[in-house]
Order: structure tokens, then C-alpha cells, then sequence
């Protein structure tokens, strides 16, 4: 469903007359990456830009209920696919960024976790994000991968929530997304091979019933522009 571009758009110019708002609705993983983007986009177009993370999988299901929303972002093919299906997709998604899991741990990994089998031991309090999350999926595959089988103590609904109660301190240790790892000051990643064999492609759509359609468009063109992508790529995120 998804595809990728060699080359990539320049950032749109300000004055062209864009203006009005923008509704995007992305994966919680993109929060912090976004948030500065969509800072950069509303200075270069005079376009007022709200997001709305979450599950990539809720996301969809809320527009595919008719949530208002102009731009759709997802963490992996599988929840944008539903949008498509639905014929709430104005045109082909693309896949714009990629992400893998990493083994968050408190911050200087007082458990000297290294690998999937550490956290296996029946004192080990483990998060995952749900199985129909995106982040879930793909920490399924790779704990299948690794043919190390656990218990979490917790699902969690995104991966924000997961990383969360790492750093809280409500479980030992959680499989999140590299870039969520990277922001949080309070964790670290630890790096796992069945990682590479689970990336996630992050696909973007303007969506059918976008009220800014033009304003949409050209979010789309920033994400892929150099500036959108420089952004991107400092979060720790694959640009394709």
C-alpha cells in the first residue's frame, strides 16, 4: 500500500496563500518529531497545524468513524490500509520515514539487559504495547524471532504508554521504538539484532475528506523536503 520517492519535494515557500488550519492525525511515536515540524510548517505557510497521537490503529478507526482530520500518519502499512479500504485515502500513501524496536531500560541499565532472554527471568516486569498496535506487531515478531517467549506484565495502547512505565519505574524494561527511546532522558535503548528484521515503514496520506486539502498536500511535501527529513533523521528515524 505504501511507496517511496527517490527524490525529494522542496519546502513549500510562505505567502503562497495556503493559510487556514490543518487537522493531522499521526502515531504517537511521531510526537515529538511533528511537533517541531509542524512549528516549521506553520512559520513557512501561515497554517495553523493541530495534531492528534495516538495508536495508529485507534487513529484509523476514528477517522474511518468520520473524525475530522486532514492528514493521516501511521506507524506501520497495516492500520493505514484500513483507511485506504475504506476509501478515506485521497490518493496513494507514501512511506516518508522507518522505524525499529529497541529494549528500553532505566537510564544506565541497572539489570545489564543485552538481549530478548534478559528479560525472561520470572522476576522481570516486561511492557509491551498491545498486539494490534503497531509497536506490539512488530515486538511480537521480534520476540518470535528470537524464539524467546514472555508474560508482560501490561499491554499498553502505544508506545508512549510503554515507555512510560519505564520511566516511572512500573516495570524493568519495555520494547519501544528506537526514536521514543532517544527522547526520553530517563531511559536508554539497548540495541537487539531481531530488531532489523522488523522495521516498520511510517506511511502518510492525505485524507479524502481533508477541509484543507491544500494545506495538506504541502505538510505531505515538507515531511519529504530536506528540512522535513533533516528533522526526522536527527529524531533517529530511516529516511527512505
Amino acid at each position: 500500500m505504501t511507496g517511496c520517492a527517490d527524490d525529494r519535494a522542496e519546502p513549500p515557500v510562505a505567502g503562497d496563500g495556503t493559510g487556514g488550519e490543518l487537522t493531522v492525525f499521526a502515531a504517537a511515536s511521531l510526537t515529538e518529531s511533528f511537533t517541531r515540524i509542524g512549528e516549521d510548517f506553520e512559520a513557512a505557510r501561515g497554517v495553523k497545524v493541530t495534531f492528534s497521537f495516538a495508536g495508529s490503529s485507534a487513529l484509523a478507526a476514528q477517522i474511518n468513524q468520520g473524525a475530522p482530520a486532514d492528514v493521516f500518519a501511521a506507524a506501520a502499512p497495516a492500520p493505514m490500509a484500513t483507511v485506504v479500504e475504506a476509501g478515506n485515502a485521497a490518493g496513494e500513501p507514501v512511506t516518508f520515514v522507518r522505524n525499529q524496536l529497541v529494549i528500553a531500560v532505566p537510564k544506565g541499565n541497572p539489570d545489564g539487559v543485552t538481549s530478548l532472554r534478559d528479560l525472561t527471568g520470572p522476576d522481570r516486569k516486561v511492557a509491551l504495547c498491545a498486539e494490534q498496535v503497531p509497536c506490539g506487531a512488530a515486538a511480537r515478531a521480534a520476540l518470535a524471532a528470537a524464539g524467546v517467549a514472555l508474560t508482560p506484565v501490561t499491554l499498553t495502547q502505544d508506545v508512549k504508554a510503554a515507555l512510560a512505565q519505564v520511566r516511572l519505574g512500573e516495570v524493568d524494561a519495555a520494547l519501544v521504538y528506537r526514536t521514543d527511546a532517544r527522547a526520553a532522558a530517563e531511559v536508554e535503548g539497548v540495541e537487539f539484532p531481531e530488531s532489523a528484521g522488523v522495521v516498520n515503514d511510517y506511511p502518510v496520506v492525505v485524507l479524502t475528506e481533508a477541509a484543507n486539502p491544500t494545506a495538506a498536500r504541502a505538510f505531505v511535501e515538507h515531511l519529504r523536503s530536506e528540512a522535513g527529513s533533516a528533522v526526522l533523521a536527527a529524531a533517529g528515524f530511516q529516511v527512505p
